[in-house]
């Protein structure tokens, strides 16, 4: 009878398959990353406080500025459609045939809590060269144009900017500038890489005028030269206003972005700042020489930018780095499992959750350190914190000091490729793909003699009962 107890205690001890504590551990690893949509929204909430100083600071410079150099305004009325309808009155615009800029900047940091936003001031000049022979002849059917109204152009996008008066020179003459009579202000359409990209709906061009009725014929032919000194925040761009058009930037911001309608001929940037040129033939810009007010909001498909990048804005690498979360917190899990079959002893559910816990508050770390000092310093003290965390608490569960030194490595492996993925932004999905390959292979290999259906694994002495 004695010997027979013994048996019957076993028989009633549940069986622990190995195969069923792989899908726990699979099953842990996913509802583990649902923590990480938390510091997602956080991460979120952070990033649109950012957005929301850099546009309070910038609003107080000027913002991103959009520029057009001097066009032709030109009044008209025509028949009306109808007998009982009224005259059509409008507003026709010559653009120039030839059409130059120059953007000189010079820029700077500005701060505000723990953000940062760079701002610039920048002296342009524009030039533009008028034929307005073929131009006046193709005015709306029937309309008369009133040249003693006719109107110089020029434009920006917030003239909060202006650090000095718009100076205009025509044929040896300066001529005053005041807000326009004849077009206020415009709407641009298609300008994606300007201030609608971040949701602000598409960019608005204010517009200043000075009159042109001695200057401006049906036969004029003459050039035109603006000089302007602004202000602005994050980009600065130009619109490719004539009928050909070329600008050139430098400034002494290290980290542009070339952006807009056209990116630049020739470009070279260094630690000393930038330079760029663009050049934009008629046929590539797709807007007619002259036309009405629709004509003029098309331009803004062909702006030619330059975006001034803050590359300590943690931000997007985080974002990018949470992407990678439920990957690396199922490989951290596969590691442990390894461990596992490894050693002979088992690891509790509750213990991965601790882990999965673990590997979330990285991000919390990675974020709220990264804020201070930068991503690269950020990311080095939330990794190292984490995995000697994380390998100690391995070495802890196994007793095994071999083993927290094996984890030590295994995890600062792990963790030195998320920060690779981070960088390579090209070659992030193939080195994760296959990287997520070689651990399901090491899983494959190391777990070959494993009884998956059985009590324990096949090198694992099986413990009599208590």
């Amino acid at each position: 009878m004695a010997q027979t107890q013994p048996d019957a205690l076993t028989a009633r001890i549940p069986a622990r398959s190995m195969g069923l504590k792989l899908l726990l551990v699979c099953l842990l690893a996913l509802l583990m990353s649902i923590p990480a949509l938390f510091v997602f929204g956080l991460l979120s909430e952070r990033t649109n406080r950012a957005d929301q100083v850099a546009r309070e600071v910038g609003g107080l410079v000027g913002g991103p500025q959009t520029f057009v150099g001097p066009i032709l305004s030109v009044p008209y009325v025509a028949p009306p459609n109808a007998p009982n309808e009224a005259a059509q009155r409008g507003v026709f615009l010559i653009f120039p045939t030839e059409a130059s800029a120059t953007a000189a900047s010079r820029s700077e940091v500005r701060t505000r809590s723990l953000f940062k936003v760079p701002v610039w001031q920048a002296d342009l000049i524009f030039t533009s060269r008028f034929d307005l022979a073929e131009s006046a002849a193709k005015a709306p059917p029937g309309a008369t144009l009133d040249w003693a109204r006719a109107e110089f152009l020029i434009g920006a996008s917030d003239a909060r900017g202006a650090q000095a008066d718009v100076v205009l020179k025509v044929a040896d003459r300066t001529l005053p500038l005041s807000p326009a009579s004849s077009l206020s202000d415009v709407s641009l359409q298609g300008d994606a890489s300007g201030p609608s990209r971040r949701g602000a709906g598409d960019p608005n061009m204010r517009f200043f005028g000075a009159p042109a009725a001695d200057l401006a014929t049906p036969t004029g032919r003459f050039d035109a030269t603006a000089t302007m000194k602004f202000s602005g925040a994050q980009r600065l761009a130009v619109l490719a206003w004539g009928k050909t058009t070329s600008f050139a930037a430098r400034g002494d911001w290290p980290h542009p972005s070339f952006d807009g309608g056209f990116l630049p001929v020739k470009r070279h940037v260094g630690a000393d700042g930038f330079t760029a040129e663009w050049s934009v033939p008629f046929i590539a810009r797709g807007v007619p020489a002259e036309g009405l007010t629709d004509t003029l909001q098309r331009l803004g498909q062909a702006a030619l930018g330059v975006s001034f990048v803050e590359p300590a804005n943690p931000y997007q690498s985080v974002a990018r780095s949470l992407k990678y979360a439920p990957m690396f917190i199922g490989l951290v899990f596969l590691a442990y499992f390894l461990f596992e079959t490894t050693q002979g002893r088992r690891v509790h559910p509750a213990q991965y959750v601790l882990i999965g816990l673990a590997q979330i508050i990285f991000y919390l770390l990675l974020l709220s350190i990264a804020e201070h000092t930068g991503f690269d310093a950020g990311f080095a003290i939330a990794a190292g914190a984490t995995v000697a965390l994380i390998s100690a608490y391995a070495g802890w569960t196994f007793e095994s000091r071999k083993q927290g030194v094996i984890a030590l490595v295994a995890f600062a492996a792990l963790y030195a490729l998320i920060y690779v993925l981070m960088r390579l932004e090209d070659f992030a999905l193939l080195i994760g793909a296959l990287t997520s390959f070689a651990a399901i292979a090491a899983v494959m290999y190391f777990t070959r003699k494993v009884d998956w259906y059985g009590q324990f694994a096949a090198n694992e002495t099986p413990k009599a009962p208590v």
